[in-house]
Order: structure tokens, then sequence, then C-alpha cells
């Protein structure tokens, strides 16, 4: 089974450049989207060429935020947000349980560029994994998507001008990360690519991309009594059309 994630910064910008051909090509199981900047319908119909069962969790603010879940097969049930009302206004969270795990895909909130919702996104890492922990009572969870964080020196290019200055690499946002890395979630990535530098972000600005000055903050984290079902993690920056790139796993059937 392979599972993508991908934040694809506005569905419908994204189809018209190759995201189509290059999901077929790809041929996933199941394909997680993040900020898809549309609504349950406009995401539906950006994608229907794909022919996958379409799940959708959209932003009360229109063009803003939002989540999707395409998949080859129905999931056996569908949830949406954690429930709680001051995180669940912008469509960030959808869970689909199958067989032997729950699959979320998450949009985590950025802090800012002024970290002005850092202190928001601290509450909101908290709420997120007591989330994951409960859904792990009743089956391993696999949660993939942009957490808007790398998590070490190795997962951006340039970490020294960064700590603790930019969203994304400041230490209370590093903590969380480190908070469900300690209970019990496995960055896929890291575990079979310790060493390895590869990013899944980089900034439109000054050639990022070109010069590859990226930062690695898209991931897939599994409970840990999953982690001998995940045979491959890795990120398919060959992949544009947005100012991320997908990743993804493979797992056994």
């Amino acid at each position: 089974m392979k599972i993508i994630s991908f934040n694809v910064n506005g569905i419908r910008a994204i189809t018209k450049k190759d995201f189509i051909p290059d999901m077929q090509k790809e041929d996933a199981d199941v394909i997680c989207l993040q900020e898809t900047k549309a609504t349950g319908e406009q995401v539906k119909h950006a994608v229907e060429e794909l022919g996958y069962h379409v799940f959708v969790n959209e932003a009360e603010r229109k063009g803003y935020s939002g989540t999707a879940i395409l998949s080859k097969t129905e999931p056996l049930s569908v949830t949406y947000d954690i429930g709680i009302e001051e995180h669940d206004k912008e469509g960030r969270v959808i869970c689909a349980e199958y067989d032997n795990f729950y699959l979320i895909t998450v949009y985590v909130p950025n802090s800012g560029s002024a970290l002005a919702r850092l202190e928001y996104r601290q509450q909101w890492d908290k709420d997120f994994l007591a989330y994951l922990k409960n859904l792990e009572k009743k089956k391993p969870v696999v949660v993939c998507g942009d957490f808007n964080v790398a998590h070490k020196d190795i997962d951006l290019a340039r970490p020294k001008p960064n700590y603790n200055k930019a969203a994304g690499y400041m230490q209370e946002e590093i903590d969380g990360m480190d908070t469900y890395v300690a209970n019990g979630l496995v960055d896929t990535y890291r575990h079979f690519h310790p060493t390895k530098e590869k990013y899944s972000w980089w900034s439109y600005r000054a050639g990022a991309r070109f010069k590859n000055i990226g930062w690695r903050i898209d991931y897939f984290l599994v409970s840990e009594s999953f982690l001998d079902q995940v045979e491959e993690a890795s990120i398919l920056n060959e992949i544009h059309g947005s100012d991320h790139c997908p990743v993804f796993i493979q797992i056994k059937d």
C-alpha cells in the first residue's frame, strides 16, 4: 500500500500544472493533501479525473488551509477535526480508518512570519498529540502532512541563521516535534535515512529550490507498534507544482 502526502498550496492552481499526470504516474493507493484552499466541491471537481473516493475538510474562511484524502478503496470510516472548537475552524485534520490503522492527514498551523501564532501553535501540538494518542488506544496511527517545523539541523539547509528567528525552527516548535517522538510516534523518513539531507519545502524567493536551500517539514509519523509494517519512506522532490513536494511511505498489505 502506497500513501502519498502533498501540500499542494492550492488544489485548483496545481491541477492546471502537472498534478494529475504526476499522481497518475505515482499510482498511490491513498493521496493525502494539505492546503487545498478550496471548497469540498471544488476539490472533488479538481481531482475527479483520478477516480478516487474523495474526502474533504474545508476551512470556514474561503480559500484558506483545508485538507483532503483521496483513497482507492473506501475507508471503514472517516472523521473530521479533533473535537476542540478553537482548532476546528480551519479544515486541518481528516482521519480515515482502515483495517489495521488510522490514517490522519494534518496541516499544522504555521506560527507566522511575525510569530503571532507561536503560542497557539504550542497549544495545537499538545491537543493534536492527545487526539492521536486517543485514537491509538484502538489502532495504530499513521499521521502525515505539513507539520511546519524542521526537527533537527539536518532538516534544513541553513539551521544557524534560522534557529529561534524564523517560524518553523523555533525551539518551541522543535519541542513539539520532540514530544511527538517521545510519545512513540516515529519519523519514518529519518528512521530509514538517518543522515540524508533532503528537503520537502523551498521558499519561492531567490531561486531557493533551484539552489536546494530547503526545509524538511512534511512528515509521515507512525505508531512504534506499526513501524515494522513500513517498508519504505521517501521524498519525491522531482515533482513540482507547489512550494512543497510530495512525501510517501510504502506499507505492507
